[in-house]
């Protein structure tokens, strides 16, 4: 420390006489650092602690007198040695603006290397000296400092302590409660009034006022455990429920102890309170879920499995076929279903998913209209129907062919759905006999499930088909919530009722 450099700042515009200063002062010892100009100086100051600055008088831009003052506007430098050195102005006028901006000396040109040295010596050891005071001050401060905390320390560690808890119990929807078990005093923490859901400076806590907040159904539960204190039961866990004033069940779990003096007689019962409500909710959010998932899986299966048993071929390879292309179908809504969280899926997703296996035909196909959110049972029963309409067209109609033509358009015409199946360009179309089992199943579903119609106009230039969907019966609504999903469950059951429907022609 007492032989640690100083920084000493040499302040001239010409570079001959900075190298002469540095020359005289080499043999202090110190970190000389030069600057050519005043500017070259305010920035060195901004960034560095200087003991003594050697500056001359008579510079461009920025003479001496003015760097000076600017150096003494800042805090830092308010006592910092300056040092002025001129050949000019000398006269006792221009040594009192030197002092009164701040120099501490006045060095005439030539400069008496001896005296020079002699003068910033004494100047760098009192920077020196100065700062090992301020330092033996400081550890002196840091000493009572430490001393004063060792006093605090125990009071600080305890209340640090209690807020951390504090903290835990609040984040964690946690309170805790003491119970002095011989004069019947009660205390609760801020977490166990705002678990209860009441105001701590207006509610009294004692066995009358808690009682009205406890569930019925888990009241006797809670009086037993309090009973088996009694009966050498040292700790107890429960789940119970809550009646805020408000009229709010709340699910909590509590952990109690009991403390015991030298006697082994209960004293003290102290425990924490828990609101898992949520946790609860989720459960049973999880619990509907897998029963709907199930629920669903098994319909799906059914569906499947009538698919399989009602679909016709003319031979195994066509048989396979059908039965694969409607299984598929099935299997693309209910991906795209499950994307969505089973909360919707739209009309071009429905569209572009059965056109996908046809996309080399390019300009053969052309599909558009409004953006349709479609509710998962309503998007099954169109995808099915969507299936046979190309599947049809595909062996038999515009997508048969290159020259074949297919446009789908729909739009929304006083909150019904409308979709226009047109096929042109495509072999010459007879108006069948009798109606096939996809032609049936559209129908079927289309007018059976979502209180529809479906019409088909066998053009000889190709098949015109006409899907109405009333969105009042909620074709277009988005649903709120998974539970209110499990109607699509049960209308896997009617679409398979309708396949059956169409497979005995009726």
């Amino acid at each position: 420390m007492d032989n640690e450099k100083v920084n000493i700042l040499l302040v001239d515009d010409q570079p001959a006489k900075l190298l002469a200063y540095e020359v005289i002062l080499k043999e202090l010892g110190e970190n000389l650092i030069v600057a050519e100009s005043g500017r070259e100086a305010l920035e060195f100051l901004l960034k560095n602690e200087v003991a003594v600055i050697l500056v001359d008088v008579c510079m461009p831009e920025l003479d001496g007198f003015e760097l000076a003052a600017m150096i003494r506007e800042h805090p830092r430098f308010q006592k910092t040695a300056m040092i002025f050195i001129s050949a000019i102005q000398v006269s006792d006028l221009d040594r009192l603006r030197g002092y009164a901006m701040g120099a501490v000396d006045y060095v005439p040109v030539p400069v008496i290397p001896e005296v020079l040295r002699a003068k910033i010596r004494v100047f760098a050891e009192l920077y020196r000296k100065t700062r090992q005071l301020e330092r033996f001050n400081a550890e002196l401060e840091d000493r009572v400092r430490a001393r004063t905390r060792e006093l605090e320390e125990s009071n600080a560690m305890l209340l640090q302590s209690e807020q951390r808890r504090s903290l835990a119990l609040a984040a964690g929807k946690m309170g805790s409660w003491d119970w002095d078990w011989i004069n019947g005093d009660w205390m609760w923490d801020e977490g166990q009034f705002r678990i209860f859901g009441v105001d701590p400076k207006t509610f009294v806590v004692s066995p009358a006022n808690v009682q009205p907040l406890l569930h019925p159904d888990d009241f006797d539960e809670l009086l037993e455990a309090i009973d088996n204190f009694n009966k050498g039961v040292r700790s107890y866990e429960t789940e119970f429920r809550i009646v805020r004033p408000d009229g709010e069940i709340r699910w909590c779990a509590g952990t109690a102890a009991a403390t015991l003096d030298k006697s082994g007689r209960v004293i003290r019962v102290s425990g924490v309170t828990v609101d898992i409500t949520e946790r609860k909710r989720a459960e049973e959010r999880q619990n509907l879920l897998t029963r709907e998932v199930d629920h669903r899986a098994k319909n799906a299966l059914a569906l499947a499995q009538s698919i399989v048993r009602l679909t016709r071929g003319d031979d195994v390879k066509d048989y396979i076929q059908a039965v694969e292309g409607r299984i598929s179908a099935l299997a693309r809504v209910h991906t795209i279903l499950s994307l969505s969280s089973w909360q919707g899926a739209e009309l071009a997703k429905l569209v572009d998913e059965e056109l996908a296996p046809y996309a080399s035909m390019g300009d053969q196909i052309a599909f558009s209209g409004a953006n349709v959110q479609l509710q998962p049972a309503t998007a099954q029963t169109l995808a099915m129907a969507l299936h046979e309409l190309v599947t049809n067209s595909a062996k038999y109609g515009a997508l048969s062919t290159l020259a074949g033509r297919l446009t789908i358009k729909w739009e929304i015409v006083a909150d019904v759905l409308q979709i226009l199946w047109e096929e042109r360009d495509g072999p010459c179309v007879d108006k069948p006999v009798t109606r096939g089992f996809g032609t049936k199943s559209v129908i079927a579903s289309i007018e059976s499930q979502l209180g529809g119609r479906a019409d088909f106009d066998w053009r000889s230039e190709g098949l015109v088909c006409r899907l109405s969907v009333p969105l009042m019966h909620g074709g277009a609504a988005r649903q709120p919530a998974f539970r209110q999903s499990l109607p699509v469950a049960a209308n896997l059951e009617t679409l398979r009722a309708d396949l059956i429907r169409a497979a005995a022609g009726e």
